[in-house]
């Protein structure tokens, strides 16, 4: 029975620390084990006997949730609380990630269909960022509105884990294994918006066809009267991509059914930048490396055959650059495997 009201306490901590500036992790919860623990044994001592798991309940509900406890040890107030915090990050990741994917493919692709000037494309280069701020500003505001009216109408907005009234000790999340290569487990949370997040990318993915619109914006109309169409390697390109995505989300939806989300297996990610390799190798394997062609051959050649070798160069220019940076990240991700291998087999026993 110790036991059990002494691995809630542990339980309780481990909340606490998710919630708490990373510097002060160590220190903040020596301090808070040091004083809980003398709260339990002046309890002990008057009772004359060690507390029931029912009375460490009761204890730590007086503390309050992990997420009020972590806050008293904020170094400021904020506009995103520590409880959505983990989620905006993973969130603005993605959102941001996806959004540089989507806007290269239109400037190493759309554009070169539709702006005859390099300089239109090369100001566009330059606009990355700026792109990539809005985007993050957008998300930012959606979580900033939500915490907001998640704090002020908490009736009105789904209930988080351990802001509430209603918070429950019992519900704390079991202790995590500890990972010698040092990586923070992921939380629950994150692990099923990273399946939600899959889920609703597939479904874009699979609307581009019929939507364009959702890739190329604006761009679509004047794809459709350019003297240029896309190659069909892109649509065995665009079939990987789904299928990759398609891989990705079931084997995180199989660990998140069977309760391995806390540590996926890194030889996973290892696996999908691989196969990831392969329709990129594809796209640079084409014959004559062709990625664009004419609308109309027998007529267009004479004026617009230069700007089509341009157009495919170019492509092929910035595939290679893609291809190069994957490799290399795969080569670091396998490094870094290798060097944690070494160092578990180095660890003293």
């Amino acid at each position: 029975m110790k036991e059990a009201a002494m691995e809630l306490l542990d339980r309780y901590l481990q909340a606490v620390r998710k919630y708490l500036p990373t510097r002060r992790q160590d220190d903040i919860i020596a301090e808070l084990r040091a004083n809980m623990e003398s709260q339990i044994e002046d309890r002990e001592s008057g009772l004359g006997r060690s507390l029931t798991q029912g009375e460490m309940e009761d204890l730590l509900r007086k503390m309050g949730s992990p997420v009020i406890v972590a806050s008293r040890y904020q170094p400021q107030q904020y506009l995103i609380g520590p409880a959505l915090f983990p989620l905006y990050i993973y969130v603005l990741r993605v959102a941001v990630l996806w959004a540089l994917i989507v806007y290269s493919i239109v400037i190493l692709v759309v554009l070169p269909l539709t702006v005859p000037d390099h300089y239109d494309i090369v100001a566009s280069l330059l606009r990355t960022p700026g792109v990539l701020i809005n985007v993050a500003a957008w998300v930012t505001l959606v979580f900033v509105a939500f915490e907001f009216f998640a704090a002020r109408y908490p009736e009105k907005c789904p209930s988080l884990a351990g802001l509430t009234d209603k918070w429950n000790p019992s519900s704390l999340p079991p202790l995590e294994k500890v990972d010698l290569s040092g990586r923070k487990p992921r939380s629950f949370t994150l692990a099923v918006a990273e399946v939600v997040i899959g889920y609703l990318l597939i479904a874009w993915l699979l609307l581009i066809p019929s939507h364009p619109f959702l890739l190329m914006g604006p761009g679509v109309v004047v794809l459709q009267i350019a003297p240029y169409q896309l190659a069909p390697v892109w649509w065995t390109f665009y079939w990987w991509i789904v299928g990759l995505n398609a891989l990705q989300v079931v084997w995180k939806t199989i660990d998140l059914a069977s309760g391995r989300w806390q540590q996926p297996a890194p030889i996973r990610q290892i696996i999908f930048k691989a196969v990831g390799v392969i329709p990129i190798a594809l796209l640079l394997s084409v014959r004559d490396h062709i990625y664009v062609v004419l609308k109309n051959p027998s007529t267009d050649q004479l004026r617009y055959g230069q700007n089509l070798d341009v157009i495919n160069n170019s492509v092929r220019l910035g595939f290679s650059v893609i291809c190069a940076i994957v490799v290399v990240q795969l080569a670091w991700d396998i490094g870094k495997i290798v060097w944690d291998a070494y160092r578990r087999g180095e660890a003293p026993r």
